[in-house]
């Protein structure tokens, strides 16, 4: 009897053959789902890339003009006068100091709201707070700002202190506090969430409260992500851009006082983009060298938080 025949006869050889079709098809669409997939991963590396050798190549242009170690260690930061000085410390100083304030408000605030969803909502509650919570985050930042120039400056930081300049450092701070709350507590509960029921009963057994279990058994057990988190968050800071330009002000200036006004990386970025500077002048170029160091710091910063992730994680079984 030929194959065929015996193909023929037997009543499963047509289900099976079609079974056989009907993989090679589905073979198929896998493959052209995992190019395009790749293509995807491709084109963002290749954004990055690209993005990168713009920055260097536009800098470049800049330091032909400025010398590196003015730029770098200078004091004085007059881009925009006719005889200008580039030193950036000061801008670089407003932008640190920012983000620390900031930190200040959203550290505490965000990884108290994130032991409360882990360890004591109910899940019923978790699930209307966390979404609430997370609204914050879509707030668009150029809200933030005028928020922050229009009612916290006003009413609440000269309220306190009459001598608060309208633009100011705390306002700034305050206002980008809140938006990277959000970002903190919803890793940071994550985080938390992620440690295994075990060590809360084993520390229950030995008579631990929920406080103690909370803060010295659940957060310890998931200090890697909660850093994480931070460190993300205080990146977002260093780069948050209409919140600084519309409620620091643009003085470049060194100083300890957060009620007077102090100007960002990012703040000097909009004020040039926002006036009419001349394509190739050393002022255009000097965008490029300051968005190059603000790469370089959010850069170290994610290193730092992968760094310290893959150092001090801890994996459950």
């Amino acid at each position: 009897m030929s194959v065929e025949a015996a193909v023929s006869s037997d009543p499963r050889s047509a289900e099976i053959a079609q079974a056989l079709r009907g993989s090679g098809r589905r073979h198929g669409s896998e493959r052209v789902i995992e190019i395009l997939l790749g293509a995807c991963a491709v084109l963002s590396v290749a954004t990055t890339i690209g993005i990168i050798i713009v920055l260097f190549e536009q800098a470049l242009q800049f330091f032909r003009t400025i010398p590196v170690s003015d730029f770098l260690f200078g004091t004085k930061w007059t881009a925009l006068f006719k005889d200008g000085e580039f030193g950036v410390i000061p801008l670089v100083a407003g932008t640190l100091y920012i983000a620390a304030l900031a930190m200040v408000i959203a550290i505490p605030l965000g990884l108290m709201a994130a032991i409360f969803l882990s360890e004591y909502a109910s899940p019923r509650l978790r699930s209307v707070l966390k979404p609430g919570l997370e609204l914050l985050a879509g707030i668009p930042t150029i809200v933030y700002g005028y928020f922050a120039l229009t009612f916290i400056t006003p009413n609440v930081l000269k309220s306190i202190s009459p001598a608060t300049a309208p633009y100011n450092v705390l306002a700034g701070a305050i206002a980008v506090g809140v938006m990277v709350l959000p970002m903190i507590a919803s890793l940071s509960e994550d985080a938390l969430r992620a440690v295994p029921r075990s060590l809360r009963e084993a520390a229950y057994g030995l008579g631990a409260t929920k406080l103690e279990v909370s803060t010295r058994v659940v957060t310890p057990a998931a200090l890697s992500g909660i850093v994480s988190a931070v460190i993300l968050a205080i990146s977002r800071a260093v780069g948050e851009t209409m919140i600084v330009a519309l409620a620091t002000g643009s003085k470049a200036q060194l100083t300890a006082d957060p009620r007077e006004p102090m100007q960002a990386m990012t703040g000097y970025i909009v004020q040039v983009l926002s006036g009419d500077v001349a394509r190739g002048s050393t002022v255009y170029y000097s965008l490029f060298a300051v968005g190059l160091l603000l790469f370089c710091m959010t850069l170290a910063m994610n290193i730092l938080s992968q760094w310290f992730v893959a150092r001090f994680r801890e994996e459950y079984q």
